[in-house]
């Protein structure tokens, strides 16, 4: 692989790591403080809303100005607000500085991974885009993994508010390799004149390009679907091995495990062999709705991981397909505003998951509830479909020109 090609990759390996340290141990350190489950949760609530809401804003800075000059920002001022919540901290005490924190961190991160999606499809023209997103993946899923386990570990053997300059010190990090990235890569991105404003005008182009065309209906339509799969498996998993079938904490920490390492495998897998995104976006979806199926119906646990590594997964193959789509069919001088408000409607289904756990699992059953968004997320895939051959063969030439790209 390319030095600056590496270099790319570190700096989002150590830019998720740090992201993912902090985003684990603000509600960690909260119900350790408060001894309170209700205060973590809102504690998660304060430090992960902002990460959604911000990805129209972000999207529409992308292209406006340089994405390159954004993910500097992003990550230096990341490390910036690390140290100024430790000093804050020492001076006034308390921890409502680092729930602060991660709530404004959240917000920077939005912005460094917008400005990402902009820049790949300009700097890996050896590459298929396909394999660019797995390799992309495979360094996101990997800090993904380990930014929990490392901070449990440096929890273990420091304060919080050390983990935290631990944390700036890896922002740091990530942003010199993509010094180095910059010194050696020679891409040049062309720069569109946008509006003025950054706010409402982003929207409705978004939103336009959303409703005229039908690729970007379909993908959303789908993405909703498998949203809702893992949204029910993030808010359920727990409760499943450790009250349905009464597994130990062990067996827990083995199954994510295990998720974690199938998502790399497939990802790799991507990475070498070519696919045409229909199979990408087939296999990906049919699969997770399958898993969604086995989770719900398993009476022992030997099914419930069956289904749960079906779920995790396969939701990085439909990642894929559904970026591939959607980078071939945006126009680029609108790419990051129309990204950003796609992002925002996929993810809404996540929380919707939860809530519906939160409202249906006492009186239905976990299972039950489990059953009846894979019973939606099925509909939502046959609707997508429908959609699909409604729109005609302009579509389908359109989707065959990007499979032949995506070859290339």
């Amino acid at each position: 692989m390319r030095k600056d090609y590496l270099a790319f990759f570190i700096s989002l390996f150590l830019s998720r790591l740090a992201d993912q340290i902090l985003l684990f141990i603000v509600p960690l350190v909260v119900f350790q403080t408060t001894n309170s489950a209700s205060w973590a949760g809102l504690a998660f609530f304060v430090e992960s809303l902002p990460r959604f809401l911000a990805f129209p804003v972000c999207g529409a800075l992308c292209d406006k100005f340089s994405p390159i000059k954004i993910l500097h920002i992003s990550q230096v001022y990341r490390a910036l607000l690390c140290v100024l919540a430790v000093a804050l901290y020492a001076i006034f005490g308390g921890i409502a500085w680092l729930v602060v924190l991660s709530a404004l961190c959240g917000v920077l991160t939005t912005q460094g991974i917008m400005a990402r999606e902009v820049l790949m499809p300009h700097i890996f023209q050896h590459y298929s885009y396909t394999k660019t997103l797995s390799y992309s993946q495979i360094a996101d899923q990997t800090g993904l993994v380990l930014g929990p386990l490392v901070a449990a570990l440096l929890l273990e053997i420091s304060a919080w508010h050390w983990v935290v300059l631990w944390v700036a010190g890896l922002f740091l990090l990530a942003d010199l390799s993509m010094r180095v990235w910059q010194r050696f890569s020679r891409i040049t991105l062309e720069v569109f004149e946008q509006h003025q404003d950054i706010w409402l005008q982003p929207l409705r182009i978004a939103f336009g390009h959303i409703r005229d065309l039908a690729e970007l209906k379909k993908i959303i339509t789908l993405a909703v679907g498998v949203n809702l799969i893992v949204g029910v498996t993030l808010a359920t998993s727990a409760a499943m091995v450790l009250g349905q079938y009464n597994a130990g904490k062990d067996d827990y920490a083995g199954l994510q495990a295990a998720g974690a390492v199938t998502t790399i495998v497939i990802l790799f897998f991507l990475a070498r062999v070519v696919l045409p995104l229909r199979i990408l976006g087939g296999v990906g979806y049919s699969m997770i709705a399958a898993g969604a199926f086995i989770s719900a119906l398993s009476p022992n646990l030997a099914g419930y991981v069956l289904g749960f590594l079906l779920i995790v997964g396969f939701d990085k193959m439909f990642n894929v397909y559904m970026r591939s789509i959607r980078q071939r069919v945006i126009p680029p001088r609108d790419f990051g505003k129309t990204v950003g408000v796609i992002t925002l409607l996929n993810n809404l289904s996540q929380p919707l998951a939860g809530l519906l756990v939160a409202l249906l699992a006492a009186p239905l059953g976990t299972q039950q509830v489990i059953l009846i968004l894979a019973v939606l997320t099925t509909l939502l895939g046959a609707v997508a479909l429908w959609w699909f051959a409604r729109s005609g063969s302009s579509l389908a030439t359109s989707v065959l020109e990007a499979e032949r790209e995506a070859g290339n």
